[in-house]
């Protein structure tokens, strides 16, 4: 039985950089490549960065039932397929997901085993400086982006672990023991020397052990935590 990540983060959190290092280091596992019916921007590709289709063609799948979580964000339709899951499957690896904090909570309705993880900004002045760094959006566009991080974390409690983001290796390091001790828990083995150090560390992002370190993050979001 594949085991489902659910990943999730604010925009300019640094998740993407992330889970390619994550890729670099752990094997068995698959990406999951999301639909979009947005036009695709730069030098985007056809089923690498999306799979962009039609509005029609979306809603089509949409009433087929192809989705396990599916949104409209700003005009455009954005969902994770079904058949991703059902291919991990067939090749014994385990899936990992990258999407928002709405599409969590669709997968996790409907996979009630899978294991989430969200990522954090060091605070607010890092994230905004993040996505000005980037040189690609208006003024109007990183303002909106602030307000969906600040809307976004205020939902971290609804996740099993947490990692905040501030040393790019060390939270690769983070994010590689959650996905190794997980598989390390549901194998029912006895841990090795090297196993026990990835519990131990996955342990310490655990959402309890988390709690503390992320209570001045949102505070400098002005944010309101929910389901605490």
């Amino acid at each position: 039985m594949s085991i489902v990540f659910i990943v999730s983060a604010p925009s300019g959190s640094g998740k993407s950089t992330l889970v390619n290092e994550l890729f670099k280091m752990v094997r068995g596992l698959d990406f999951s490549i999301s639909y979009t019916t947005r036009p695709p921007r730069g030098s985007e590709q056809d089923g690498k960065e999306y799979y962009f289709v039609a509005k029609e063609e979306f809603e089509s799948m949409i009433a087929a039932g192809e989705f396990l979580e599916h949104a409209c964000v700003f005009g455009y339709y954005y969902g994770t397929a079904r058949r991703f899951l059902r291919e991990s499957e067939q090749r014994g690896t385990d899936l990992l997901l990258d999407i928002d904090v709405q599409g969590a909570a669709q997968v996790q309705e409907k996979l009630p085993d899978a294991i989430s993880i969200f990522i954090l900004p060091p605070d607010r002045e890092k994230l905004e400086w993040r996505l000005r760094s980037r040189g690609t959006d208006p003024e109007q566009t990183i303002r909106r982006r602030l307000d969906t991080a600040r809307r976004e974390i205020e939902n971290y409690s609804k996740y099993d672990y947490i990692l905040v983001n501030n040393l790019l290796e060390e939270s690769a390091d983070e994010l590689k023991a959650i996905v190794l001790a997980e598989r390390i828990k549901r194998s029912g083995k006895a841990p090795t020397l090297q196993e026990r150090q990835w519990l131990d560390t996955a342990r310490e992002c655990q959402l309890e052990q988390a709690r503390e370190r992320v209570q001045p993050i949102l505070a400098s979001f002005g944010a309101v935590p929910t389901g605490n």
